[in-house]
């Protein structure tokens, strides 16, 4: 690396740093005074639900807890008393912060784990592009590039094992119906609101332990930092009361078991393969050329290979293969016809007499470089609404896992139409639109912004019936962002709502079946 590659990096760096302390302030500063989870409905019969990957809770054995008036509890109960008595500020505001819920704590720190790695590498000297490599992922470019497919499909591999975890962990809940520790002892001191759920297996130590084991496999360089928010996490549920020691590594293990087997169907659901290589990227282009169309190319100079081309054959969710290439857009207007010629122009008229408003629709929107991306948007705007309803744990897990995995599975069909069609962004054809945000290097039709957020809406608003308006809402105002931005074209937006909202459509199904309502 020569001098001005190294200070052009550094640059970036240090500017990346100053972006992801201002997101890191959104992603988990504006939930950090939220008062401790107390669940409306504690939702005993959860083990019952049905589960994403597991056939039954039963899959995973949970040995028969202690009694509670063996020795051996005893001095677990007296452990979290020694803690009590020497207690510090620092230790309960701890308590306070982890009690807010553990899957929204969890779900905010992979958020923030996206945003510190959604920063497309730079090109080395010879004008090629290094990739992220799983196998050395703290070299340079450091894995993974957390772009909005991989984060996608990040947010709905943790969300789903978490739930499947719940699951089987409200199963063996209520068989072991082990009280908590301040109902065994009353002199011990709660510093959470008390319930009436069985504290064994511990159901944050289950969150823990799955969010631990799929991050290793996510964003193996950042070990280190995962392993400490878990040892703060496993530490405050000790000093609040809420569990003894042996219900913290109950609940550990079974998480961890859960998640071995949502990393196994990880790392052999196509996603390796997605960034396809030379001989793919130049066949999408000659077959799109053969149409008689114009084929999509990379605005970057030189030239990026394209984002993912391969990320539409990637294992879904909520349906099978052959849906989802069913469920593939119909195709774009023709690069060369009047409605193309039209849109292009709308879009130039956009960028050209931007307003007030609309910039700042499309900053809010945006999503870009080192922010948790569109899929963590809408997370983000769920959690926020998920807190005012005092949802149980596992019904937090299952509503966060039903809308990650409309999101991965609505970044596959996206991702598969997009290369199907290899369709041009405006600016390719009027280089006189300038756009307002920064360029997506895949091609256009559909607008990924507007696939994610019809599928979000969709079931956001099966979920809480009572916002479908205001989510409708927001779904076509990220949409139009976009058109605003100068990077889609109208039908790009119009038709992704439409696909999204499709996909959405299945996790509605899905959740109408799976024994929670």
């Amino acid at each position: 690396m020569n001098t001005k590659q190294f200070l052009y990096r550094f640059f970036i760096a240090a500017i990346v740093v100053l972006i992801i302390a201002a997101c890191s302030k959104d992603i988990v500063g504006r939930t950090d005074n939220t008062i401790a989870l107390q669940p409306a409905n504690i939702d005993l019969n959860a083990g019952s639900w049905k589960p994403v990957l597991l056939t039954a809770p039963t899959d995973i054995v949970v040995a028969t807890p202690i009694a509670t008036n063996s020795p051996d509890y005893i001095i677990q109960i007296n452990e979290i008393k020694s803690f009590q008595a020497n207690i510090t500020t620092e230790e309960k505001n701890l308590v306070a912060y982890w009690s807010a819920g553990a899957i929204l704590r969890w779900n905010e720190i992979l958020r923030e784990l996206v945003a510190k790695h959604n920063l497309a590498p730079y090109q080395n000297a010879d004008g090629t592009y290094p990739f992220p490599s799983a196998n050395n992922p703290l070299a340079y470019p450091l894995f993974p590039f957390a772009n909005p497919p991989y984060a996608a499909r990040a947010y709905a591999y943790v969300s789903a094992a978490q739930y499947d975890a719940l699951v089987t962990a409200w199963y063996y809940k209520k068989q072991f119906n082990r009280a908590a520790p301040y109902k065994v002892d009353s002199s011990l001191k709660v510093l959470v609101p008390k319930s009436d759920l069985p504290s064994y297996p511990s159901e944050d130590a289950v969150v823990e332990g799955t969010a631990v084991e799929m991050l290793k496999l996510l964003f193996p360089g950042d070990q280190d930092y995962i392993q400490q928010r878990a040892e703060e996490h496993r530490r405050a549920r000790l000093i609040s009361g809420a569990n003894v020691r042996s219900d913290i590594e109950a609940g550990e293990a079974l998480g961890k078991a859960v998640a071995q087997k949502f990393v196994a169907r990880a790392r052999g659901d196509r996603a390796g393969a997605a960034a396809g290589n030379q001989t793919i990227w130049t066949k999408l282009e000659t077959d799109c050329a053969a149409r008689g169309e114009t084929p999509w190319q990379s605005l970057e100079s030189p030239k990026r290979p394209p984002m993912l081309p391969l990320f539409g054959k990637v294992k879904t969710f909520l349906f099978d293969s052959l849906t989802a290439v069913s469920l593939r857009a119909v195709a774009p207007p023709s690069t060369s016809s009047k409605q193309m010629k039209d849109e292009t122009e709308e879009i130039y008229q956009l960028v050209k007499n931007p307003t007030r408003e609309r910039t700042a629709i499309v900053q809010f929107w945006a999503d870009g470089v080192a922010t948790y991306t569109p899929p963590g948007h809408w997370d983000a705007i769920a959690a926020e609404d998920f807190i005012n309803k005092n949802f149980s744990e596992v019904r937090w897990a299952r509503n966060m896992a039903l809308l990650n995995m409309s999101l991965m599975d609505a970044a596959i069909v996206c991702w598969d139409t997009k290369y199907f069609y290899f369709n041009p962004r405006p600016s390719q054809l009027n280089p006189a639109i300038k756009t307002l945000t920064g360029m997506p290097n895949f091609p256009s039709y559909v607008s990924g912004h507007s696939t994610f957020s019809g599928a979000a809406a969709a079931i956001l608003s099966h979920i809480i019936p009572d916002r479908a308006t205001a989510y409708d809402a927001m779904a076509k105002e990220a949409s139009v962002s976009r058109m605003y931005g100068g990077i889609h074209y109208r039908s790009d937006c119009e038709v992704g709502l439409t696909v999204g909202k499709n996909v959405g459509g299945y996790a509605i199904k899905r959740a109408l079946t799976d024994g929670a309502e």
